[in-house]
């Protein structure tokens, strides 16, 4: 005959039990007055889609640079140039999410790939990204080569009507603002200009500056220099209101060419998965960076203005230019694949 456990037998063994689950359970919870490990720990690589000399790879290095000295660990500027930038940022996607990889995404990156590569860029913007911040926007700016015989954008209209098809745009990669502004520029004045592509906004402006191009169109920054230089001539800037970098150049709209709008800007990312609260860390140090008159400075003097604003800004923004840039492509039939 078996003996049944008495009553006290089994308060013991359900004392035991509630000890193991509860001695268990504490485990896993951090113990008390222990700290996540700090943010950064180690150096955090910064991937630019697009090569050095870009207006991308001079904005990266300004804010990598701040970064690094508010942090405490190396910000480290990685160009993974190619396939229009979808190279670099496909690499970014795969990354670890812990926050020590980043990149800087720019409107063709974020918003036009997407819609000119239908077999897809290699990585998807809402799946395989957390957005932090924008950090800067940028007017783009009509450059023409000095051997050019024309002074202001209603002559270059004159001058390519005169000559259709015999002058040639440069840009930095197909489907990247400067392209689509020259696209947009092409059907607002009705003028045709053939489309020379380049890896990047820095060979282009050298061939620009060589006379192997007429004309392109070019974010602030990276031609700001050679305007200054007097390498090539300025005509006019792509946004609404005249840029603080350059006062002196008239607008587009103020030009002649009534409603151009269009601008460049540049946005902080990390790996999806990345932990929130260091996405609202890279948040709050960069809303600061960006508040300082000495950064503003330095961006005005490279062409650019700060931006900032909270994570759900950029999620609305990458929305709103993904709807406008896809007008353009339709309208002007770009593909890349």
């Amino acid at each position: 005959m078996m003996n049944m456990p008495s009553q006290t037998s089994r308060r013991s063994a359900l004392k035991a039990l509630a000890l193991a689950a509860g001695t268990q359970a504490a485990a896993s919870l951090p113990a008390i007055g222990q700290t996540q490990p700090a943010y950064p720990n180690r150096p955090v690589r910064l991937i630019v889609p697009f090569p050095p000399g870009g207006a991308t790879d001079i904005v990266a290095r300004a804010i990598a640079e701040r970064l690094q000295a508010v942090l405490g660990q190396p910000f480290v500027v990685d160009n993974r140039s190619g396939a229009s930038g979808n190279i670099g940022m496909a690499e970014a996607a795969r990354a670890p999410a812990d926050g020590h990889t980043l990149v800087l995404g720019a409107p063709q990156t974020l918003t036009i790939n997407p819609l000119l590569f239908k077999k897809g860029p290699g990585f998807d913007v809402a799946r395989d990204f957390a957005p932090i911040i924008v950090v800067a926007s940028v007017p783009n700016v009509l450059v023409v080569a000095n051997k050019l015989p024309v002074k202001t954008t209603q002559e270059l209209i004159a001058y390519a009507r005169r000559h259709v098809g015999k002058l040639s745009y440069g840009s930095s990669s197909v489907g990247g603002t400067p392209h689509l502004s020259s696209e947009m520029f092409k059907t607002m004045t009705s003028t045709y200009i053939v489309h020379v592509p380049y890896r990047g906004s820095a060979p282009a402006l050298q061939d620009l500056i060589g006379g192997q191009i007429d004309m392109m169109f070019d974010n602030l920054p990276a031609s700001l220099p050679h305007i200054r230089a007097g390498s090539v001539r300025a005509l006019a800037v792509t946004t609404l209101k005249r840029s603080p970098s350059a006062p002196d150049l008239p607008t587009l709209d103020e030009s002649g060419v009534a409603g151009f709008d269009s601008q460049g800007w540049f946005a902080l990312l990390a790996p999806s998965g990345t932990p929130n609260q260091i996405l609202e860390r890279l948040n709050a140090e960069v809303n600061k960076i960006l508040r300082t008159a000495d950064f503003r400075a330095r961006m005005e003097r490279m062409g650019a203005e700060t931006a900032g604003g909270s994570m759900d800004d950029l999620k609305q923004r990458i929305h709103s230019e993904s709807e406008r840039w896809g007008k353009v492509i339709r309208l002007a039939n770009i593909t890349a694949d």
